[in-house]
C-alpha cells in the first residue's frame, strides 16, 4: 500500500471523519475514565491493534479466531459493565453543550445556609444536599419522602439531627426549596478516590458524574464542609468561599453562552496531550483501513493516437484532453496517475476531413483490473484531419 498516494488524497469528508472519531474516543475516555470499565476499554484497545496487525500481515488464524471470539467478547463486557454504560448513557445531555441552564430560583436561602453549613460542621452533624440544576435528578436518585417548604437552617437541623427517622440520606433542593428528603445517590465506582472519603463523598460524585447538579456535604467525622459540582470536589474553609459557589451556581444565565472561537479554542488545549494522542491513535487506525475503502478519483488524460495513416496529419484540435472518473479500492485507486494511466484512439480507418471518435472504456488502459471506470468526459472527440502536403520539387 503506498500511504503517500493515500495522504495526498485526504479529502475534507476523511479529516470529518477522524476528527469525529478523536472526539468519540477522547468522550468514552473522560467518561470511563477512574472506573472499572477503562481496563476494559484499555484491553479492547489493544486487541483490537492486536487484530488490524495480524490482518494485514495475513496471520489467517489469528483473525479466523478473534472474528469468531469477537461477538462473544462484546456480549460479555456489556454484561460485566452494564451499569457502567448505563450510566454513560444517562450523562449524555446535549444540552450542555450549549451551556444552558435553568433558573434556580432567588438566592436569599444561600446566606442562611452557609452559616448553618459551618455550625453543622464543628457539631460533626453530618449532612448530604442535592442542589438541582438544568438535568433532571429524580431519575437518578432512589426513595426519598417527598416535602414542600423553604430551605431553611431550623428544618435542616431538624432533618440531619441523629434522632431523626429522615437524617440517613440526602435532601433535595430545587429553585430554592426543600422537594424530597431521606434520598439515595448513586456511589462513584472511581478507583481512584481519596482513602478517606466515606460514602457521602462517593454519594455525591457519583450523582455529579451523572447530571450537573450541585452536592454540599458535611462531614460527620472530620466536620469539612465540601462541595461537589461537575464530578470535582473542593473544600470550602471559609463561609464566603462556600457563599460564592452556591451563588454561582443558583446564577440565572437567560442566554447561552455563543463564544464559540473560545469553546473551540479550550476543547484544543484543555488535555492537549492527551487528545494528541488519541488523534493519533484515529488517525493510524483511519490509515489501517483507508485502503479498504471504496474511492473515486477523477483525472485529466490527454488523447493519443496510434495507427494514423502516413498521409494524414492531426490538425484539430492540436491538443485534446478528456476527464475520466475512476471507482476502486483506495489503495489503488489512490495510484492514478498520467504516467500509469492513458487514453488511446486507433485511428487506422481515419480519413481526411472532419470525424468523430467515441472514448470508452476500451481506450482507456489502466493499471491494473481492480478499478473501473465510471465516467469518461467527453466522451465524443471531434477530430480534423488533413492530407500532408507533398514537399515541392525544384529545377
Amino acid at each position: 500500500m503506498n500511504l503517500m498516494a493515500i495522504l495526498s488524497n485526504i479529502r475534507l469528508p476523511d479529516m470529518l471523519d477522524i476528527l469525529f472519531i478523536t472526539i468519540i474516543s477522547y468522550q468514552f475516555y473522560i467518561w470511563f475514565w477512574g472506573t472499572q470499565a477503562f481496563k476494559a476499554l484499555i484491553g479492547i484497545v489493544v486487541l483490537s491493534g492486536i487484530f488490524i496487525i495480524a490482518n494485514a500481515w495475513g496471520l489467517f488464524l489469528t483473525t479466523w479466531v478473534f472474528q469468531i471470539l469477537w461477538q462473544v467478547f462484546v456480549i460479555l463486557l456489556i454484561i460485566l459493565f452494564q451499569k457502567e454504560i448505563r450510566q454513560i448513557l444517562e450523562r449524555f445531555n446535549p444540552m450542555k453543550a450549549f451551556g444552558i441552564k435553568q433558573e434556580a430560583g432567588a438566592n436569599g436561602w444561600i446566606q442562611g445556609l452557609v452559616s448553618w453549613a459551618f455550625e453543622a460542621g464543628k457539631k460533626k452533624l453530618g449532612a448530604v444536599i442535592v442542589f438541582e440544576r438544568s438535568d433532571r435528578v429524580f431519575e437518578l436518585i432512589t426513595r426519598g419522602t417527598a416535602m414542600e417548604c423553604d430551605l431553611r437552617p431550623e428544618i435542616l437541623y431538624s432533618v440531619f439531627n441523629k434522632e431523626s427517622p429522615l437524617h440517613d440520606g440526602a435532601i433535595l433542593v430545587s429553585n430554592g426549596k426543600i422537594v424530597k428528603v431521606s434520598c439515595y445517590l448513586p456511589l462513584s465506582v472511581r478507583e481512584d478516590l481519596p482513602q478517606e472519603w466515606g460514602t457521602r463523598h462517593r454519594a455525591a460524585l457519583g450523582l455529579t458524574e451523572q447530571c450537573d447538579a450541585g452536592v454540599l456535604i458535611i462531614s460527620e467525622e472530620r466536620g469539612e464542609v465540601s462541595f461537589f459540582s461537575h464530578d470535582k470536589f473542593q473544600k470550602t474553609k471559609t463561609p464566603e468561599e462556600l457563599s460564592k459557589l452556591l451563588s454561582d451556581m443558583s446564577q440565572e444565565e437567560k442566554e447561552p453562552a455563543l463564544d464559540i472561537t473560545a469553546k473551540i479554542r479550550s476543547w484544543f488545549t484543555r488535555k492537549y496531550k492527551i487528545k494528541a494522542v488519541i488523534f493519533v491513535s484515529v488517525f493510524i487506525l483511519w490509515l489501517s483501513f483507508a485502503g479498504q475503502q471504496n474511492f473515486e478519483k477523477t483525472i485529466d488524460l490527454p488523447i493519443r493516437y496510434k495507427s494514423i495513416p502516413a498521409n494524414l496529419v492531426i490538425s484539430e484540435p492540436a491538443d485534446p484532453k478528456i476527464t475520466i472518473t475512476c471507482r476502486g479500492l483506495r489503495k489503488d485507486v489512490s495510484l492514478l496517475n498520467e504516467n500509469n494511466t492513458s487514453s488511446v484512439i486507433d485511428l487506422l480507418s481515419a480519413r481526411a476531413g472532419t470525424s468523430f471518435h467515441t472514448v470508452n472504456t476500451g481506450n482507456i488502459n489502466l493499471p491494473n483490473s481492480r478499478i473501473q471506470v465510471v465516467n469518461i468526459s467527453p466522451s465524443k472527440i471531434q477530430l480534423t484531419l488533413t492530407k500532408k502536403e507533398k514537399p515541392s520539387v525544384s529545377n
